[in-house]
């Protein structure tokens, strides 16, 4: 029986998340810290509820991952000035030696999966991912 794509990429995306888990010098953050860092890196003063539909997380369930952050004093929590309910995100200096870490350990992990794969194919699957994300991204 032949893999579907959908479950292909399912999968892949599982082992990867596993391999960079599992990764010992990884062993004072989680990946649920590490994905919101990395995307607080990339949306700095995102709000709290913009950064649980990203991670496709409840916000409830980030708040936790917020919490733990800012107690590593990663990140801070800074009221909205547009909305006094809403909190806006920001990195705090410590969190960069956090982000080189996890830049680092997502290469090798990248790396680890497209051994032995010729340039000309990871150039090829690289367009043929950014093909895919524009079509999803635009209906």
């Amino acid at each position: 029986m032949n893999q579907s794509i959908g479950y292909l990429l399912w999968d892949v995306t599982r082992l990867m998340r596993q391999q960079f888990q599992n990764d010992p010098r990884l062993s004072c953050i989680t990946l649920s810290q590490a994905k919101a860092l990395t995307q607080i890196y990339y949306h700095e003063g995102i709000k709290q509820v913009e950064l649980a539909e990203m991670l496709e997380i409840k916000p409830m369930t980030l708040v936790r991952v917020i919490d733990s952050l800012v107690e590593e004093e990663l990140i801070e929590r800074r009221p909205d000035p547009n909305d006094r309910r809403a909190h806006r995100i920001y990195l705090q200096p410590k969190a960069e030696e956090q982000l080189k870490l996890v830049r680092l350990i997502s290469q090798d992990v990248w790396s680890s999966a497209l051994a032995g794969l010729p340039d000309e194919d990871i150039e090829q699957f690289i367009r043929t991912l950014k093909h895919i994300h524009h079509n999803v991204s635009h209906t």
